[in-house]
C-alpha cells in the first residue's frame, strides 16, 4: 500500500515556512502532490525538501514556477492512473472535476483552486485537498489518498481550526480607519 499526502494553495511568499502539520504529514508519506499555487521558486523548493514531489503549476504561481511545472500531470501509483491540475472547473461543484478526469482518462484526480475540501468517490475519486494556508469557510487541511493494488481511498485532514476570511478583512478596514482617523484623513 502507498500512502499519499495531497495539498494545494499553499499560497507561501518568499520565506515562508512550509506549514508545520504538511511538513509532519510528508514525513510519513511515500508521496507528496501539490495542486498547484505555491507562488514563488524558494517555496516549491521548500516543498521538494520534504520528498518525492509531484506537482504542477497553479494560476497564482510566480512565471519562474509556471516555467517548470506542467499545468497538467498524469501518475501512476501501483497501476492506478493520478491526475493532477490546478483548475479542474470553473464551477463550485465536481461536475466539471469529472468530465476532466475521465477526459485524462485517470482512476483519481486531484484538483486544487477551491481552497476547500471536496472528495467526492464515484466512478473516479475526485478530491480537492482545500488549502493548510488559506481556506475558504473550512478548516486548513490536506488530503491523504491510500492506493492498495488498484484500489483508491481519500480523505480530508484537517489542519485547524475553521477560519472565515470575512473577520481578518473586516478587522483590517477598521485598523485602516483608525489609521486614517488619526491622521486625520478621516
Amino acid at each position: 500500500m502507498k500512502r499519499i499526502v495531497a495539498v494545494s494553495d499553499t499560497h507561501l511568499q518568499a520565506g515562508s515556512m512550509v506549514p508545520r502539520g504538511v511538513a509532519d504529514l510528508a514525513k510519513g508519506a511515500d508521496l507528496l502532490l501539490h495542486a498547484g499555487d505555491f507562488v514563488t521558486l524558494q517555496v516549491y523548493d521548500a516543498f521538494c525538501d520534504l520528498g518525492p514531489l509531484v506537482a504542477v503549476c497553479g494560476n497564482s504561481d510566480s512565471p519562474e514556477v509556471k516555467a517548470i511545472l506542467p499545468k497538467r500531470r498524469v501518475i501512476e501509483v501501483e497501476g492506478v492512473k493520478i491526475g493532477i491540475v490546478h483548475q479542474a472547473s470553473h464551477f463550485a461543484d465536481t461536475t466539471g472535476a469529472a468530465f476532466l478526469a475521465r477526459e485524462m482518462d485517470v482512476d483519481a484526480l486531484v484538483f486544487g483552486h477551491l481552497h476547500r475540501p471536496v472528495v467526492e468517490q464515484g466512478p473516479r475519486l475526485l478530491i480537492s485537498p482545500g488549502s493548510p494556508t488559506e481556506p475558504r469557510l473550512s478548516a486548513p487541511s490536506a488530503a491523504e489518498i491510500e492506493v492498495d493494488g488498484v484500489e483508491i481511498r481519500g480523505r480530508i485532514l484537517p489542519l485547524g481550526r475553521p477560519i472565515c476570511g470575512y473577520f481578518k478583512y473586516a478587522e483590517s478596514l477598521a485598523e485602516g480607519s483608525e489609521e486614517e482617523r488619526r491622521e486625520g484623513g478621516v
